[in-house]
């Protein structure tokens, strides 16, 4: 993937930066991979606002992906590459030999007609998913299961990839984008590969109006409200929060911990990730 700055026409164009969409095959998504994407703009089922800053937005149906990569042993040639508006990475559509279709994450390097397989008998290349056991140490790796069989949950944001680190006995180490370092079950899938689409974080949205085709509202500063609606508000003329910043519950909003303590997976953590 490659960007491309816009001819500044106008001030919202002026700084600009787009996906050059090269690498798209088609601009048709599969119908029978399609489903109903519901818009709940941040409310819950009472009709509250839960979610602050959220609401109107493009409407688009989701694309059924294949986290779990559980065909095993049937080879699957990628017919196309095409745009996903829920994600960051782009998606590939396989035609599996039995006739099945589905859609994969896209890591750099797989290309149209490129043949992939999943399971323990599958060779180490990209796009391919194997347990971790099977996987060589220094390896890089993304869509990692935490659960075996649950599907992969970690590392499926564009240009990201985890690195296999060490086994020993029933667990793999894995070094996370963050830095983490945490153990994953040995039967857990991992697919071959860095996630593409890396210059993501290089676009620029250039003007308020495509947050909004996103479906993302503005957001109003706490030391601009008043009193009852905000801990940073009310005072004459301009005054900061007066004391530690704090959300409009009254929370902390710097360095407040809000990971559960006794969490399962905490255990699991070798190394907590670097700032």
């Amino acid at each position: 993937m490659a960007t491309r700055k816009i001819n500044p026409t106008s001030p919202g164009q002026r700084g600009m930066v787009k996906s050059d969409y090269q690498e798209i095959t088609t601009s048709t998504p599969e119908k029978s991979l399609l489903t109903k994407l519901k818009k709940t703009a941040g409310r819950n089922n009472t009709g509250r606002i839960t979610c602050r800053h959220k609401g109107g937005g493009v409407k688009k149906a989701y694309r059924v992906i294949d986290f779990k990569r559980d065909k095993f042993g049937v080879p699957a040639t990628v017919k196309t590459i095409e745009y996903d508006p829920n994600r960051n990475v782009r998606i590939s559509l396989c035609f599996y030999a039995d006739g099945e279709k589905r859609y994969i994450l896209t890591p750099e390097g797989l290309n149209v007609g490129d043949v992939i397989v999943s399971g323990p008998e599958a060779p180490i290349q990209t796009g391919n998913a194997l347990p971790l056991e099977l996987i060589p140490l220094g390896s890089v790796v993304h869509n990692i299961e935490m659960i075996p069989g649950r599907g992969g949950v970690m590392v499926r944001a564009a240009g990201n990839s985890a690195q296999v680190m060490a086994k020993e006995g029933n667990y793999v180490t894995i070094k996370l984008p963050s830095g983490e370092m945490r153990m994953v079950r040995k039967e857990c899938m991992a697919t071959i590969g860095t996630l593409g689409n890396s210059e993501f974080k290089n676009l620029s949205i250039g003007k308020a109006g495509r947050k909004r085709y996103m479906g993302i509202r503005p957001t109003v500063r706490g030391v601009t409200m008043n009193p009852c609606d905000h801990p940073h508000g009310g005072g004459e003329g301009k005054t900061g929060p007066g004391g530690h910043p704090k959300t409009p519950w009254g929370k902390p909003a710097l360095g407040y911990k809000t990971r559960k303590k006794n969490k399962a997976s905490n255990k699991l953590i070798v190394r907590r990730r670097t700032r």
